[in-house]
């Protein structure tokens, strides 16, 4: 009967653990930009480390330190405009305001400058990513979203994706 009683405890226990648990699953990959890093679901900031600035994925925005002020920006300065963001290395981070900590992570993503090979959203044929507007694939995925909606058919058409 003691046996009985502790089996019956641990599965109770159990069932209320996993009855309390919460699982926080978040993804984003249709916010992220062609150019962002390959392997993530879910990307809040990437720090650029050739440029020493951040990009905040949900606003679409750029952060770099001008002075002693970090400026948020749909633009990287003028002093990077010819940055190459296809090219350059991303590393997702997602803790919040990481800008704040920026001599940590300046510090650690250092070995990062300069390097290349990084393969990018755009270039990837995993079909996540085709959800991302202007992923070379993106078209397969209307189609598969909307089957038997040619061009100009479904809820894309023209400039808006709204109903028409």
């Amino acid at each position: 009967m003691k046996k009985l009683l502790v089996v019956f405890t641990l599965i109770l226990t159990s069932f209320i653990f996993k009855a309390n648990a919460q699982v926080n699953v978040s993804f984003n990959v249709g916010a992220q930009p062609v150019w962002g890093p390959v392997g993530y679901d879910y990307a809040e900031y990437y720090y650029l480390p050739d440029v020493d600035a951040y990009y905040y994925v949900p606003q679409r925005q750029f952060i770099y330190k001008q002075g002693k002020k970090w400026v948020f920006s749909p633009t990287l300065p003028p002093k990077y405009r010819g940055y190459d963001l296809y090219h350059g290395y991303k590393v997702v981070i997602n803790d919040p305001r990481p800008y704040d900590h920026h001599d940590i992570y300046y510090v650690k993503y250092a070995p990062y400058k300069g390097k290349k090979g990084q393969m990018i959203i755009r270039d990837s044929h995993d079909e996540r990513y085709w959800v991302i507007k202007g992923h070379p694939d993106h078209g397969k995925w209307k189609a598969a979203k909307y089957p038997g909606k040619g061009p100009g058919k479904g809820p894309w058409k023209g400039k808006g994706h709204g109903k028409h």
